[in-house]
């Protein structure tokens, strides 16, 4: 098992925004794709990391699960539009991912 973890960060003044617009990917897109959304959680900055950090985690299987998620999400017609608004509240060039394999 593998942990993908997606890190952003929110706009000053527009975090609250931000996850909302998160949860939202979620609930109406996260769940078109074939990774249980349920399994994953949300994190943001608190000591440590800036406070306007937010990660999603998901679980997954291998790489190839993950590269088939994200071959899912370029289909979702939704997705592209969200993005344009997921864009406005956060920081440009602010994105990435990384994966780390579960040891125990």
């Amino acid at each position: 098992m593998m942990i993908a973890r997606w890190t952003c960060e929110a706009k000053f003044g527009h975090k609250t925004e931000a996850l909302a617009l998160h949860k939202e990917w979620e609930e109406q897109i996260g769940v078109q794709t074939d990774i249980d959304v349920s399994r994953s959680r949300t994190l943001t900055g608190s000591v440590g990391v800036k406070e306007a950090v937010i990660q999603a985690e998901m679980e997954i299987a291998n790489l190839a699960e993950l590269d088939a998620f994200f071959d899912k999400i370029a289909t979702i017609e939704m997705h592209a539009e969200w993005g344009k608004k997921f864009g406005e509240v956060i920081v440009s060039g602010s994105t990435y991912w990384e994966v780390f394999r579960i040891v125990e």
